[in-house]
């Protein structure tokens, strides 16, 4: 427990009784901690101390970028399946976000397909937010690079790419994004996880689109 004692008695306490110690007097008071006090205080401390290394000195240890690398198989050509990846006008039929929030409102402007074709999206679920895809190149039949900005969560990067496969097509998806803080870092470590889920899910939505007749 502590003892409560004025600053006079607080100094002088070492050659006092406990009785004597704790007796109020007209001085200003003072908190006087017990030993067992103090040692719980000090294992806090440096239980924080230990906590903020980890936390810091862990991130400097993790991976600056994320990466996420998803594929799939389509029974379709390359240039059935590049014309519906190609238009982000058509990206609501396929992508994985309408299953979080089928009321995200979406935007066109620039290119009818291809580079420089602008989506703007919104939303009210967190999960989805609000932000802008740009289609940064685009090769046919080949390759489509985007480029994603989250409103208040940064940047990433994505590609599709198109390879004949016997009769149909090998979908390879890759994202890549920025982690420049320190819980950007530890965030990242999740990365494959989530949006890894999100690719896979959109990949089989869009197998399904572009093996329709």
């Amino acid at each position: 427990m502590a003892l409560f004692m004025c600053a006079d008695c607080a100094r002088n306490a070492g050659g006092s009784s406990g009785a004597q110690a704790t007796r109020p007097c007209q001085g200003h008071w003072a908190v006087v901690l017990t030993p067992t006090m103090k040692s719980v205080i000090k294992a806090i401390v440096f239980l924080i101390m230990g906590f903020t290394v980890i936390f810091y000195g862990g991130a400097l240890l993790l991976p600056g970028v994320a990466r996420v690398e998803r594929s799939i198989d389509i029974a379709a050509p390359p240039e059935k399946i590049y014309a519906i990846a190609a238009d982000l006008r058509r990206w609501p039929e396929w992508s994985a976000w309408l299953e979080a929030d089928p009321r995200t409102r979406f935007s066109f402007e620039g290119a009818e397909q291809g580079a420089g074709q602008v989506m703007r999206w919104t939303s009210g679920n967190p999960m989805v937010g609000s932000g802008t895809m740009t289609v940064t190149d685009a090769l046919p039949h080949v390759r489509v690079s985007t480029r994603s900005d989250y409103a208040g969560f940064g940047t990433s990067t994505a590609a599709m790419d198109f390879a004949p496969q016997g009769q149909g097509t090998r979908v390879t998806w890759r994202f890549e994004s920025q982690l420049p803080g320190v819980i950007d870092r530890w965030a990242g470590l999740g990365m494959d996880r989530t949006v890894g889920a999100d690719y896979d899910a959109a990949l089989r939505n869009l197998r399904t689109l572009a093996e329709r007749p």
